[in-house]
């Protein structure tokens, strides 16, 4: 049987690889935004293990809220990229200094 620190621990696991990878890779702005969300997905994670444990539905109605605005996050931010790699032609985090003062 599959209990609560199994889905902690796979949590924390999905939260520390997207934190690797966040700081090992800050070039790419397709791959940082890949590992927002899947900190995102590890937190869901451990509401969803948190809700079963408790028996409560509460927190599987608030991962589904954070999942409709994950959504809507991830579409401005990929519409985002798109236009910043139409004006600047790459998608490198270093060339993109367009909002500094």
């Amino acid at each position: 049987m599959i209990s609560l620190s199994h889905y902690l621990v796979l949590g924390a696991v999905l939260f520390a690889l997207a934190v690797v990878g966040i700081f090992l890779n800050r070039k790419n702005v397709v791959i940082l935004l890949m590992a927002i969300e899947l900190m995102l997905l590890a937190v869901n994670i451990n509401f969803l293990a948190f809700s079963h444990y408790r028996g409560d539905i509460a927190g599987q109605v608030f991962v589904f809220f954070i999942l409709t605005v994950a959504a809507a996050e991830a579409a401005i931010g990929l519409a985002i990229l798109v236009v910043l790699f139409r004006n600047r032609q790459t998608i490198d985090v270093e060339d993109l200094d367009i909002l500094k003062g």
